[in-house]
């Protein structure tokens, strides 16, 4: 493992606080004979629940600390494990084993935390303090700065990734599989990025799982309104006809299972667009999405479900949803096959900063170590910048809002993780001579929790079951297709009263798990209990007692689920415009989920070619630099269909990596 990652370790630690500079590590003034020897347990909370510790106290000093319990995002501030439950140190480790070791080499609580997981690493510390206490120490004896001394020297490889999330480790995996030695450049503690936290869902064609699904009258209309559409170009024409003759042909042959192809895919992907998009790019992410699929299925060994679903605001069932919960499948996948290369190697807690430029082309990258020392990773081959976006940047957000679409989104929370996508990486290649494409395109998604915008702790059908969902406003009304556009949906929460709403679910449907059964889980792995304790869905017997604890008219709320039932059976014609629909809402259990429009996604960033060349001004390619991921843009037009940004991850990540070789042979 030590030959595969580099990260900032406590070896040849000082202590910096003042008065403490001189004294070596493990010297703390209220050590030696302060305290009780025993063990002592403490609990602060994390990022998600409490994080519990145990504290070994002997000779007077910190012995042992270890973490027992803990709700934390694995990858974050809890351990990433793989399909076969082992622990994944390769790509960074986490604030539990990391900060327990930290404290008891450093015998101090304020030690240095995880980059990207401090609320995970304060909370370790400060339960720490506790259990001095419990033994009788005074903890603002343990609290001198242990602060690492180590500074990251100039390397050299191949190709250089900045940024290990699920672009930039699929560039690493393509290009160090022909050979070439490669460099991952990651900022947080661990890779993973806000793939991480993604809801796990993929799009793609699949001829064989589509032919398990039937095709309704309604959802046929669909594809008739989008081929009846007047060709805005030549290639619009040209793939309208296409598709038209697949149609044609699926009709003709008096198939009644899932119509879908990849050009149709495509097709669906840039009209919901605003057929905004470099429509040869969209080509290139449905088009190469099935065999980018098969290799991170077949090739790497990642486990999807055996069915398609259709994932929120992703317009067609052809969702296929990880078997791990939430990104984590993807990004240990990932390392599971980086482990088993000598050739790539994992810098963790690095920042690029800038691009190395000789002679017109890129020939390295600018770092700093996290203590802010400079040093600098030269490319023999090429560079990949693959940051993510600019979501969680609430400046820059506020600075490219023009399109017009969105009112003011300063105080809308961000569903991304605020150590990533802050846009550092479109600004490198801007600085570097890049041009940007679709910089004003923002999309917002509706499924923020309330507390914090996480795209987190909801029930597993409301990413990827909406046929089973209707969406209710606090006056038990609905207010917007359930199945349409995650824009046009934001748009409508947004208007809503206190810009909240409740997705509602019955105890009907495919697949229904009982939520009474302890095996029950939320889609990122939290127990119906949990979630309903800290407020983050409602239960309810009956739709009466649901209208009780949501605040609104009971007649209303059945008025409004009646309407639906009836546009089940067929019975009326949906308002909304509706056209997915699996099963009538009539039985019990109830639940509602309330959740929120955040900022999600950014459309815009660096333009790039169909091989992933980064493009200047002119619309020449810069020599040696090569981007993937949400940091291009002119893929997702302005409206990103859900669960392609997982392809885009994909796809272009692993042609990132690939087309650095080709261009160097």
């Amino acid at each position: 493992t030590m030959k595969k990652i580099i990260t900032m370790s406590l070896a040849g630690a000082l202590l910096l606080a003042s008065g403490c500079a001189n004294k070596p590590a493990g010297s703390n003034a209220g050590a030696t004979g302060s305290l009780k020897d025993g063990t002592y347990t403490a609990a602060k909370p994390g990022m998600n629940a409490d994080v519990e510790v145990e504290v070994k106290i002997a000779n007077g000093k910190i012995d042992a600390v270890t973490v027992t319990g803990n709700e934390e995002t694995p990858g974050i501030g809890g351990e990433l494990v793989n399909a076969k439950g082992e622990v994944k140190l390769n790509g960074g480790e986490s604030p539990i084993t990391l900060i327990p070791k930290r404290i008891v080499e450093g015998q101090s609580i304020k030690v240095d935390s995880v980059t990207g997981a401090t609320i995970t690493s304060y909370a370790i510390m400060n339960a720490v303090g506790d259990a001095i206490e419990q033994a009788g120490g005074n903890k603002d004896d343990f609290k001198t700065e242990v602060k690492s001394s180590e500074k990251l020297e100039d390397m050299t490889s191949d190709v250089v990734v900045v940024g290990g999330g699920g672009a930039g480790l699929a560039a690493a995996i393509a290009a160090g599989a022909d050979g070439a030695t490669v460099t991952v450049i990651e900022k947080n503690g661990e890779v993973g990025g806000d793939t991480l936290v993604c809801g796990a869902i993929y799009n793609t064609p699949d001829e064989k799982l589509q032919k398990e699904v039937t095709m309704t009258d309604t959802v046929k209309t669909t594809v008739e309104k989008a081929l009846s559409e007047k060709p805005v170009s030549d290639e619009h024409k040209a793939l309208q006809a296409e598709v038209k003759k697949q149609w044609d042909k699926y009709k003709a042959d008096g198939r009644t299972d899932l119509f879908d192809t990849k050009e149709w895919y495509a097709l669906q992907t840039w009209i919901n667009g605003d057929k905004v998009g470099n429509l040869d790019l969209v080509k290139k992410l449905c088009y190469d999405s099935y065999d980018a699929y098969e290799w991170i299925k077949d090739d790497l060994g990642m486990g999807f479900d055996d069915k398609i679903s259709q994932g929120a605001g992703s317009l067609w069932q052809r969702t296929h949803t990880s078997k791990m919960k939430m990104g984590t499948g993807f990004i240990s996948t990932y390392l599971d096959k980086i482990d088993a290369m000598d050739n790539v190697t994992i810098v963790t807690e690095a920042t690029g900063k800038s691009l190395v430029k000789k002679d017109d082309k890129i020939t390295g990258v600018v770092c700093a170590d996290r203590n802010g020392n400079e040093f600098t990773v030269t490319a023999n081959k090429g560079v990949v910048l693959s940051t993510g976006g600019f979501a969680a940047n609430s400046k820059m957000v506020q600075e490219y809002n023009t399109s017009g679409k969105w009112d003011d989104l300063s105080k809308l929370m961000t569903t991304n993780r605020t150590s990533c996508s802050q846009g550092d990486g479109i600004v490198m290649a801007k600085e570097a001579g890049a041009s940007l494409t679709d910089m004003e395109q923002i999309q917002l998604l509706y499924l923020g929790n309330t507390k914090d915008g996480q795209l987190t702790k909801y029930p597993p059908r409301d990413v990827n079951g909406t046929d089973q969902l209707i969406f209710i406003n606090k006056n038990g009304e609905r207010f917007v297709r359930e199945d349409g556009r995650r824009d046009e949906i934001c748009l409508g929460v947004l208007s809503q009263p206190d810009a909240i709403f409740y997705m509602l679910e019955s105890g009907d449907g495919k697949g229904y798990v009982d939520i009474k059964d302890p095996e029950w889980r939320s889609a990122d792995g939290f127990t119906f209990e949990y979630l309903e304790k800290n407020g983050y869905i409602v239960v309810a017997d009956t739709l009466d007692e649901m209208a009780e604890k949501l605040g609104c008219d009971k007649a209303t709320l059945q008025a409004t689920v009646d309407a639906f039932n009836n546009c089940v059976d067929g019975k009326e014609t949906d308002e909304f415009g509706r056209t997915l629909y699996s099963v009538k809402l009539e039985n019990g259990p109830w639940v509602a989920t309330p959740r929120q429009a955040c900022v999600h996604h950014t459309m815009g960033g660096v333009t790039i070619d169909t091989d992933t060349r980064v493009l200047d001004e002119s619309g020449k390619a810069i020599e040696g630099l090569y981007a993937a991921g949400e940091i291009t843009g002119g893929i997702h037009g302005a409206n990103r269909l859900g669960g392609n940004a997982v392809v885009d991850t994909v796809v272009f990540g692993k042609a990132a990596g690939e087309q650095v070789i080709a261009d160097n042979k």
